[in-house]
């Protein structure tokens, strides 16, 4: 499954570059994210927790994330796998990080693969109006870290937690209004 955004950040490219080159701390903007090693060389491990509706996924697993200061761009290869519901899940990531004469605009293109229980979620689309959702809490936490007047008030801002059947809900609402406004053309007449 393919995945493309574009975050636009109130702040200039060089402070959310240097944001996104400490792992680390962006990993506390992504919410279920939990960084447990530096492994060193760009990889680390983890574990990232995902409520599908009903369903809750925990995938461990390892990253590698390469990054190339000249074009201000990188890479995230990562793969896990949810050990209770035997799903396994693969992700390969590039991003670009750009000035705009608003601030910075990060592109991230992600091919997202998906096995097991959790897979069935992707054929739905709620995966993808799901990952709109995280991104838009990610670009908020991104945003409150940069704007914080301290390092100590910066490591405070976290991504909240997922609320699984909320997100599960207004992601396939979201779908099904999408899928109405391509069936009717976008407009009713009366």
């Amino acid at each position: 499954m393919k995945i493309t955004e574009v975050i636009e950040v109130n702040n200039t490219p060089e402070r959310v570059w240097e944001l996104f080159q400490d792992v680390p701390t962006l990993a506390t903007c992504l919410p279920g994210a939990e960084l447990t090693e530096d492994k060193g060389d760009g990889k680390y491990a983890g574990n990232v927790s995902v409520k599908l509706g009903p369903m809750t996924a925990t995938f461990e697993g390892e990253a590698t994330v390469v990054a190339d200061p000249g074009t201000k761009s990188g890479t995230v290869n990562g793969k896990g796998v949810d050990k209770r519901g035997g799903s396994q899940g693969q992700m390969k990531m590039k991003y670009g990080v750009e000035a705009t004469d608003a601030g910075t605009k990060v592109t991230v293109d992600a091919d997202v693969m998906l096995a097991g229980a959790a897979a069935q979620f992707g054929r739905t689309g709620l995966i993808q109006e799901m990952s709109k959702r995280l991104i838009g809490e990610f670009v908020d936490c991104v945003e409150a870290k940069l704007a914080a007047e301290t390092v100590e008030a910066a490591a405070q801002i976290q991504a909240g937690e997922v609320k699984g059947m909320s997100l599960f809900f207004s992601s396939l609402l979201a779908a099904i209004t999408r899928f109405f406004k391509r069936l009717f053309g976008g407009s009713r007449s009366e």
